[in-house]
């Protein structure tokens, strides 16, 4: 074990990323400059354990998409560990993965702060945040109180590994931007133009149209 593994300080960004968007590239290069993360690697979830009746588009389309947005960002790699993973994707699991490859660094699960204000329902809720520290981002406005009272069951030293990361306001979220599509709306400026054009080339989200998993 060298020096470097002493101090290296890892991001880890999952979601569905169905589709990936601006608001996760914003939210992911913040974490990255604010936290000083020597990168910043983004994991679609295989099947997530809370949408289990949700369609969800098959992890083929949704790696690609990642792999098309993050192409230009020297910060940014791609890790297929839970859509190659058989079963429901427990976040738990694939950061416990990392820390046996980043044993003595610094993780950062980067999520919504919505998500996190979920966690006490979380699989090993506990236990992951022994692993590493939540990076939960926030919008312009967020109340920290209303995070505060959700997350009251959490101890002293497990509330302190959870940090808010203020981004700027990106109003776009991926169920959105699938709507959009079935109704024919423009999508262009919400996400890269990469991912636009796999979208359109692809048929994605369009009414008809099938690009999910079974």
């Amino acid at each position: 074990m060298g020096w470097a593994d002493l101090t290296v300080r890892i991001g880890l960004m999952g979601g569905t990323f169905d589709p990936i968007h601006y608001g996760h590239l914003v939210a992911a290069e913040d974490a990255r400059f604010e936290l000083g993360l020597e990168k910043v690697i983004f994991i679609p979830a295989g099947q997530p354990p809370h949408k289990p009746k949700e369609r969800v588009s098959a992890a083929a389309h949704r790696v690609a998409m990642v792999r098309l947005a993050i192409a230009t960002n020297p910060y940014f790699e791609l890790s297929t560990i839970e859509v190659e993973r058989p079963g429901p994707s427990y976040t738990v699991d694939t950061v416990a993965a990392f820390r046996e490859q980043y044993s003595a660094g610094e993780l950062y699960f980067i999520t919504g702060a919505d998500a996190v204000a979920e966690i006490l329902s979380w699989h090993k809720a506990e236990e992951l945040l022994t692993l590493c520290q939540l990076v939960a981002v926030t919008r312009p406005g967020y109340v920290l109180e209303a995070l505060r009272e959700r997350l009251r069951g959490l101890d002293g030293y497990l509330w302190r590994r959870i940090r808010l990361l203020p981004v700027p306001g990106v109003a776009i979220s991926s169920t959105a931007l699938r709507e959009r599509v079935r109704e024919g709306r423009p999508i262009r400026y919400l996400l890269p133009e990469e991912v636009e054009a796999y979208i359109r080339e692809q048929g994605l989200y369009r009414q008809g149209v099938s690009g999910y998993s079974p």
